[in-house]
């Protein structure tokens, strides 16, 4: 009888524990950051933190990452995140639904210098992952001659490229012949979008999100460019409002 009645003193311990932080059922998880800013728009700050759980051999570079928000009611949102390297998160209404958004990134760690990244909207506490942009189809190709061309969505004349400078390097990969024939069709490498910087579209009201995606030739240390895009979202879509292409010096 006394062992039963210890049994139902657990279960109702059981039941009146304050709610539990998913956070704390994770597998040794670290607070890397916290912060302080109002993401469901009733005007009081609320406390975002960043938690991480590092890989074993690699304790710089986080397996898992969450972000759990301290909302109205002793409730709690939770997001789940890409892992990655140094995450972080920013703050901006990139939706421009009069509420700040929330733009998480962290570093790949690969040699071509990629972030994960995700966007979220928490409004009214509700939340709701919201799209980025998407990367510019991109034609490339290598010509005759140790040149190359690019037609870029948004800027009217196909991009030509002078590549003389690199033939020595291209004759000897066999990319081309030493006259200048390419020996086979080949494209250039064009990466994902690497980066998102959150910036101030001139014309428009609040904020938009630049990208960066870099161009090379025949191997990926071989930097032809960068790809520089502006992107706004408005009607429910990201547009474009300005494309560049930037020539490595």
């Amino acid at each position: 009888m006394k062992k039963y009645v210890m049994m139902l003193v657990a279960v109702a311990l059981l039941f009146t524990l304050p709610n539990i932080s998913p956070v704390s059922a994770a597998k040794n998880p670290k607070t890397i950051l916290e912060y302080y800013h109002d993401v469901t728009g009733d005007g009081t700050p609320e406390k975002v933190t960043v938690y991480g759980i590092s890989f074993k051999d690699n304790k710089d570079y986080y397996q898992e990452v969450l972000a759990e928000i301290d909302v109205k009611g002793n409730r709690k949102i939770t997001i789940n995140y890409e892992g990655g390297f140094e995450p972080k998160l920013e703050f901006a209404d990139l939706n421009h639904d009069g509420v700040d958004d929330i733009l998480y990134s962290s570093a790949t760690g690969g040699s071509g210098g990629l972030y994960n990244y995700a966007l979220h909207t928490v409004k009214d506490g509700k939340l709701f992952e919201l799209p980025l942009p998407e990367p510019l189809e991109i034609e490339s190709s290598f010509q005759n001659n140790f040149r190359a061309v690019m037609t870029i969505p948004g800027i009217k004349n196909p991009i030509h490229l002078d590549l003389t400078s690199r033939k020595a390097d291209y004759i000897r990969l066999g990319l081309y012949q030493k006259n200048g024939t390419l020996n086979e069709p080949a494209e250039l490498m064009i990466d994902p979008i690497a980066i998102f910087k959150i910036v101030k579209i001139n014309g428009k009201d609040g904020y938009g999100l630049k990208s960066y995606r870099q161009v090379s030739g025949a191997y990926h240390a071989d930097g032809i460019g960068t790809v520089e895009v502006l992107s706004y979202y408005e009607n429910g879509r990201w547009n474009t409002i300005d494309v560049q292409w930037k020539a490595s010096r």
